[in-house]
Formats: C-alpha cells, structure tokens, sequence
C-alpha cells in the first residue's frame, strides 16, 4: 500500500481510497481528494510537513497526517 505521503516530488498519482472515518474523512473529500482522481505532488516542505498538491486544476497543502489516509497507485 502506497499513500500519498510517500510520493516523490514531480509524480502523478491516482487515488484509489481513502482510509479515515467520519469528519476527517470528509474535509479530504470536500478538498476534492476521491477516489480516481490524479493528483501531483508540486513540492514538500523541509521538514517534510505540508505537502503541496495539485489536485483538479488547484492548488492544495496537506497535512503529512491526512496524506498517510490516502491511498494511490
């Protein structure tokens, strides 16, 4: 199982599900992050926490925590 957390910067990922439950789970989905969409890894910050992303056309950070709950191939 690879997460999001564990992309390098400059690849495209696609998410295939996302673990969590309840409202965090939510606020990732409501930050367009769903099943089947691809998301790239723009950069990370040098400690490793956020992680920037682009994701349907826009420009999201996630935290290092949230990017653990997503799944991508």
């Amino acid at each position: 199982m690879k997460t999001l957390r564990q992309v390098k910067v400059g690849e495209t990922v696609t998410v295939v599900k996302l673990h969590g439950e309840g409202a965090v789970k939510r606020r990732i989905m409501d930050m367009g992050i769903t099943k089947g969409v691809q998301v790239y890894v723009r950069k990370v910050a040098p400690l490793g926490d956020p992680v920037e992303v682009n994701v349907r056309g826009y420009e999201l950070s996630i935290r290092k925590n949230d990017a653990e709950m997503i799944e991508v191939l």
